[in-house]
């Protein structure tokens, strides 16, 4: 803001944990990115370093913070929603999307209540806005009157 761009917003991806849930994205895109993640995503077993993130992001002028992925770090999620003063996202990655349409297609679960429970589950742990593969779908289904639960 102080140097001129005050209608330009920074998302920053606070809580970005180094996820197996990111690898059916990867292998879409033939991702030739190698070596460990690690060195530059959060450890999934720390959940405080996440909310340390989203802090830290929120002092440097961040307007919205992320976590991701969604699912697997609801309890971070939730945490940094506690704590935020901005609005906070929730990206709900490709192997949270997969498992969910493979466990349907394999006739083991229900597909849309499997989809709108993860969804309500995201954000009933404090996500303002998320980010999911099946956004335009779960779209027409609010449009249509339907509920997710």
């Amino acid at each position: 803001d102080e140097a001129g761009w005050p209608d330009v917003s920074i998302l920053a991806y606070s809580a970005k944990y180094a996820s197996a849930f990111y690898g059916p994205f990867r292998d879409a895109v033939e991702s030739t990115l190698s070596g460990d993640r690690r060195t530059y995503q959060l450890d999934p077993a720390n959940g405080r370093e996440g909310v340390e993130e989203a802090m830290l992001d929120i002092r440097e002028g961040a307007d919205v913070v992320m976590v991701k992925p969604a699912g697997p770090y609801l309890d971070v999620l939730a945490r940094v929603a506690e704590v935020s003063p901005i609005p906070v996202w929730a990206y709900q990655v490709s192997g949270e999307y997969a498992m969910i349409e493979t466990a349907a297609a394999a006739g083991l679960i229900d597909r849309d209540r499997a989809i709108g429970e993860s969804l309500l589950g995201i954000r009933r742990a404090g996500a303002d806005v998320i980010l999911t593969y099946w956004a335009l779908e779960v779209a027409h289904w609010i449009h249509e009157g339907r509920t997710l639960s």
